[in-house]
């Protein structure tokens, strides 16, 4: 079963609060622990708690603290916005959400209120957010001072954003309806929307829609002087006391609240017999303004009464406070059970229940890893066991930034080769924090290791004309020592290559580190993170010209480190011709690695010979290919030799921004992974986690 739900509201004042209420009750029946995260909160004011979790923590009496429930406030949210610090918003989003996912059965996820903010950037976050945690989404749409016409449009716009992005709705709610329109209203969303959309309507209750006169109490910061244990009494409308007691008695309806000065003994004294007698409505509270003190005698009588209503105190005139209290909005407060209790009763009898339990049962979540997640994922787990990693390269000022960076996370164990007058050096130039207790640093030749390196590697390829003193003269080359390291079992793994080249880097590594069984080849893969999807290249790095045999093994090594790093594999065979249509020798060399990989691994989904296009782009690929699993869907695309995937995963990152991880290489028995020398701090940061994951294999 899924583990979240994200509600998602088209426009202001939409009820979320319903929705979240009554699927939180259902879920409680179903599941142990469910969770509840609002990734955007409002401005809190004073120390208050936001409303909305505070209703749902206290309510149903949920363990999780209150601040594990949200990630950004309003205003954080707008400062990082405007510091174009998207990356961060959504990362920490998703850490805290993955921490309630670890807590809890299921979570529901309410977005954001639509208020202080542009609606577009609004609507464009909700969908980022619910499209990066991989969940279905239930749109709630008010339907108030709306036109039909209006109604189903928007809520179509707000679907339409949501599925553009990949994110599936499953259901839809038209909140605060007349409720004599609703079968229109269904008819006409359902005709909108697909089938496969659960299409719900609420009607209007003004029991649930009217604020309470506690709300009213917060807006005009008046004091009780009577009747406190009532102020959740819902309200009706506004009456302004002004005109004789005689005349204004004629007005008063159910649950009004009447607004008089303080002054006006006769207003304030009739209507509270008013709402003791038979012959009247029930009243919701009176408002006394103007600021005048009540006379002692007055105060006595109502003491002496034994039904009271709420009876507040405010120096503010008449009209501005009775403007004030037409603005109010209606909330749902922990304080107010029976507002809960109806919005649950409301959501219970007009959402169809069955429908949305078994879509949620039955949703299997995403089959797009999106790169902040993919990222997410790298990073937890690299963490799940700290491995121990070379950084040969400690004169490159890349390589000490990131290594700063490493320790800041604290996710592996780095040891970094060269003199530490030097690197100390480096470090005080760049005015980076380093802590030198954390990192172990070696200077090769001066290495208590160096002897016993170079006697190990003599051993190894004497046969092959080696002399000790040769020997020696390589262990003193920081990829020989680093790599011996490795082959020792005293590092776990190795990230060279920011001032080597990829020979150098991995020429020790097939000496001596040798291949896997079962692997004759030795290649690469990176870890191409677009903006919506993670997709996996290979080879791009290592094979310039590989045989029919070889791409075999490089697509199956490559499907098998997707699986690794949480990606289910959909392989391309990548040629200039899709299907059977070309001929010539560089085609039947792919079509014959198809085959191959098809007879050695029949689990893996693999489509060759393919071309670019048709591998990833649903319609090319619907077109060109009509029976495949993987054309248009593949995320796995291995290339015919080195001089495409080289070009191509260059020519991706480079047009579109994409970050490109790696290269990891496989086939090898323990990680040694080779860097561009045109590499970022950010490349190192992401090899060096990629290769502490590779070691826990």
């Amino acid at each position: 079963m899924n583990k979240s739900i994200y509600i998602a509201a088209s426009d202001a004042n939409s009820g979320k609060s319903m929705l979240s209420l009554g699927l939180m009750q259902l879920l409680l029946r179903k599941k142990p622990k469910v969770g509840y995260f609002r990734p955007i909160i409002d401005n809190p004011v004073g120390n208050k708690r936001d409303n909305h979790i505070n209703t749902v923590l206290n309510y149903f009496n949920l363990k999780s603290s209150y601040e594990d429930c949200y990630a950004f406030t309003r205003s954080e949210l707008i400062t990082m916005l405007n510091n174009d610090q998207e990356d961060e918003i959504i990362s920490k989003i998703i850490e805290k959400y993955k921490r309630l996912e670890e807590e809890n059965d299921f979570i529901i996820i309410e977005g954001t209120d639509f208020s202080d903010h542009g609606a577009v950037i609004e609507m464009d976050l909700n969908v980022l957010i619910a499209k990066n945690i991989g969940t279905p989404v239930i749109i709630v749409s008010g339907g108030m001072n709306k036109s039909l016409e209006d109604f189903t449009q928007s809520l179509r716009l707000t679907y339409d954003s949501f599925v553009n992005k990949d994110v599936q709705v499953i259901a839809v709610v038209a909140n605060k309806v007349q409720e004599n329109n609703i079968p229109i209203i269904v008819k006409e969303v359902g005709g909108n929307l697909p089938k496969s959309v659960s299409i719900n309507a609420i009607p209007i209750d003004q029991k649930l829609n009217n604020p309470t006169i506690k709300e009213f109490l917060m807006e005009i910061e008046g004091k009780v002087l009577f009747g406190e244990e009532f102020l959740n009494n819902t309200t009706g409308d506004i009456k302004v006391g002004a005109m004789q007691l005689s005349h204004f008695l004629h007005h008063l309806g159910d649950d009004s609240v009447v607004v008089t000065p303080a002054d006006r003994s006769d207003i304030l004294l009739g209507t509270l017999q008013a709402n003791i007698s038979s012959n009247y409505p029930s009243i919701a509270g009176i408002i006394l303004t103007g600021g005048m003190e009540l006379n002692s005698s007055i105060i006595k009588l109502i003491e002496g009464l034994e039904k009271i209503v709420p009876i507040l105190w405010v120096k503010d005139g008449t009209f501005s406070v009775a403007s004030r209290l037409g603005a109010v909005r209606s909330h749902i407060y922990a304080e107010n059970v029976d507002k809960i209790k109806m919005s649950i009763s409301m959501f219970e009898k007009h959402v169809d229940v069955a429908s949305l339990n078994e879509k949620l049962v039955s949703y299997k979540g995403s089959e797009v890893l999106t790169p902040r997640m993919f990222q997410y994922n790298l990073l937890k787990k690299a963490k799940e066991v700290r491995k121990h990693i070379v950084l040969p390269e400690g004169n490159d000022d890349r390589i000490l930034t990131a290594a700063s960076l490493l320790q800041k996370i604290d996710v592996v164990k780095l040891t970094i080769l060269g003199k530490r007058v030097n690197i100390e050096a480096s470090v005080k130039r760049l005015n980076i924090p380093f802590d030198f207790d954390k990192t172990e640093i070696i200077n090769p030749i001066e290495s208590e290791y160096f002897t016993d390196f170079s006697n190990t590697l003599y051993e190894l390829r004497k046969h092959k004309g080696l002399s000790l003193t040769m020997a020696e003269d390589l262990m003193g080359d920081v990829s020989y020592f680093g790599t011996m390291m490795v082959y020792k079992g005293i590092a776990d793994g190795m990230v060279s290559g920011a001032a080597h080249t990829t020979q150098h880097t991995i020429k020790p590594a097939l000496q001596f580190v040798k291949t896997k069984p079962g692997f004759s080849v030795v290649s690469s893969i990176f870890f191409m993170c677009l903006e919506d999807r993670v997709s996996v290249f290979g080879d791009c790095a290592i094979n310039p010209n590989p045989t029919a045999e070889e791409l075999a093994e490089i697509a199956i090594s490559s499907a098998d480190s997707s699986i690794a790093f949480g990606i289910d594999p959909k392989i391309a065979m990548l040629s200039y011709s899709s299907g059977t249509s070309g001929k010539g020798e560089d085609v039947d060399i792919v079509r014959r690695a198809t085959d191959i990989v098809k007879e050695k691994r029949p689990d893996l989904k693999v489509e060759g010979p393919i071309q670019y296009d048709a591998a990833v782009d649903p319609s090319v690929g619907k077109k060109k290919l009509p029976d495949s699993e993987v054309a248009g869907q593949a995320n796995v695309l291995i290339f015919p030799d080195l001089n495409t995937g080289n070009n191509t995963y260059k020519a991706v990152q480079r047009e579109t921004g994409a970050l490109a991880i790696g290269p990891m290489l496989q086939g090898l028995n323990k990680p040694v992974n080779d860097l561009s020398r045109g590499c970022t701090v950010d490349d190192i940061f992401n090899t060096v986690i990629l290769t502490a994951i590779q070691a826990q294999e």
